[in-house]
């Protein structure tokens, strides 16, 4: 991994440390109050339990003081703490999974607490300095640190060889990959008030419960408690790492306090630029991103497909709905000629597709562009927002699955969104000129004298001049066409490919701003 996408990640996380730090005391005898309970007998009910009597307590964060050696790493300094792969948990238990530990410092400075599951009885995993190496000897201490998060490994990718696959750090914040893939965007446990301009809350991911799994297991079972000045919450992931990386998550949520702005199964990423923002970047490739759209399917059986931008002003979109089928943050364009960077490969990036698991009731998938100087920050949130707001002394429950992977898990009879250009318009500075490539399925079995046709719409400008003809070279069909805003400071465009019979291909839609 670069040390550009490694930064990039300790900034988001850490971010979310520092806010969530702000609020409330630090007090070790709080912490231990806070979590009794987490050893001893232990099953699926432990940490809803603790969630549970967390949300009728006054918030008290863990505690965040560090000894002077540590008080102020670069992230330099941090990165040169590094665990020992032999003194992993598990490690020469003959399992398919062992466990990596974070140390505390530099963004990372609350104490999180780690417990193993074995047998249904958890205990503490102890912490010594001797875990890690480091390459200043001067940031050896010997108090009782404890850790910062937590590092998942197994043989994802070569027989044998144990790989780092999935990360929980910093606020409550994880990543994970696919065979074959490299990091890219997270996701998160919950998002409060994000895009709000009073500030966004970050819930905090404080104590894991790590099961143990069985010989010849293929999964894994982590436990998390999330706690935050407005919220806790239980969560138990259990991961399957391969050609997917797959999540089934289970969530129970307890507010402390009204929350209007609540968000399930958040997803952050970046979107720097591509070939339909790239006028206000100088940039010698032709894209850096994380992901480049967002993808939905609707209750309603709609396939919907929003490119994402670097928006100049900050853009907050929202799309109504009622019991979603999924949404995701997808980069399906995966030739190392999208891209050309040899160090951060972006078409290595997993797509990150949500699949609820019962009825979600009715709310919106938000998104929300963040405009970015670089590709260093996230600029890029989406999740769902349930309609009615989550109150203080009620329970919540959301199940769902997380598929890391190349592409959106399930097959599609829908022409698919191949690229999306945005140029100007020779000879009147006032358009916009749009290309869109439609390919896949349809294009196998159709009659070569199909008549296609698109009728793009606006919220606002006008449309013109639009044109629809055969793509050879991705044996499918372009359709390109004028937009005129006027007076328009936003429109939001959108366009579906259909023959004389209907709609062939997923919704297309976009969101304009000068």
């Amino acid at each position: 991994m670069s040390s550009n996408v490694q930064r990039r990640g300790v900034i988001r996380a850490g971010a979310g440390v520092t806010l969530a730090s702000l609020v409330g005391g630090v007090a070790r005898k709080a912490r231990a109050e806070g979590l009794s309970g987490a050893t001893g007998k232990f099953d699926d009910s432990t940490v809803i339990q603790i969630a549970r009597r967390l949300a009728n307590a006054e918030y008290h964060p863990p505690g965040q003081s560090l000894p002077k050696a540590l008080d102020n790493l670069t992230f330099d300094q941090y990165r040169g703490i590094a665990y020992r792969p032999d003194r992993a948990l598990w490690a020469g238990d003959n399992l398919a999974f062992d466990v990596e530990f974070f140390p505390r410092g530099f963004l990372y400075r609350p104490r999180i607490e780690i417990y193993e599951v074995r047998d249904g009885q958890a205990g503490t995993v102890p912490y010594s300095p001797d875990l890690f190496t480091y390459s200043d000897p001067a940031l050896r201490v010997t108090d009782d640190l404890g850790f910062a998060g937590v590092r998942l490994r197994t043989a994802i990718n070569t027989p044998g060889v144990m790989e780092e696959f999935c990360v929980f750090l910093g606020a409550s914040y994880f990543r994970a990959v696919a065979k074959g893939q490299d990091y890219g965007l997270s996701a998160r446990g919950f998002a409060n008030g994000t895009g709000d301009p009073k500030g966004e809350e970050f819930a905090l991911f404080r104590a894991f419960w790590l099961e143990k799994p069985q010989p010849g297991v293929q999964s894994i079972v982590v436990h998390a408690l999330l706690d935050s000045p407005t919220v806790t919450g239980a969560f138990r992931f259990t991961i399957r790492p391969g050609d997917n990386t797959v999540f089934d998550v289970q969530t129970t949520l307890f507010p402390r306090a009204k929350i209007e702005q609540s968000g399930i199964a958040p997803l952050t990423g970046m979107f720097y630029f591509d070939v339909n923002d790239h006028n206000h970047v100088d940039d010698w490739r032709p894209a850096a991103h994380d992901s480049e759209a967002l993808q939905m399917w609707t209750g309603a059986d709609q396939q919907l497909y929003r490119p994402l931008r670097n928006p100049l002003d900050l853009q907050f979109s929202t799309f109504s709905d009622v019991s979603p089928r999924g949404f995701g943050l997808m980069q399906r364009r995966r030739a190392f000629h999208d891209y050309e960077d040899l160090a951060l490969h972006y078409e290595k990036r997993p797509s990150l597709w949500i699949e609820p698991i019962g009825d979600w009731g009715a709310g919106w998938v938000d998104l929300v562009e963040i405009p970015t100087p670089n590709e260093v920050n996230d600029n890029i949130v989406s999740f769902w927002r349930p309609k009615e707001p989550l109150r203080a002394g009620q329970e919540y429950h959301f199940t769902y699955r997380m598929y890391w992977g190349w592409d959106a898990p399930f097959p599609t009879p829908l022409a698919r969104i191949g690229a999306t250009r945005v140029g100007s318009v020779v000879d009147n500075n006032d358009a916009r000129f749009f290309a869109i490539d439609f390919m896949g399925t349809p294009f196998e079995h159709l009659p070569k004298d199909t008549h296609f046709h698109v009728t793009p719409k606006t919220s606002a400008g006008t449309i013109q001049n639009v044109v629809v003809e055969p793509n050879p070279a991705i044996n499918g069909i372009r359709t390109t066409f004028e937009f005129i805003p006027g007076d328009a400071k936003v429109a939001d465009l959108s366009a579906v490919l259909e023959t004389d019979s209907g709609p062939i291909s997923e919704q297309w839609l976009y969101r304009w701003t000068p």
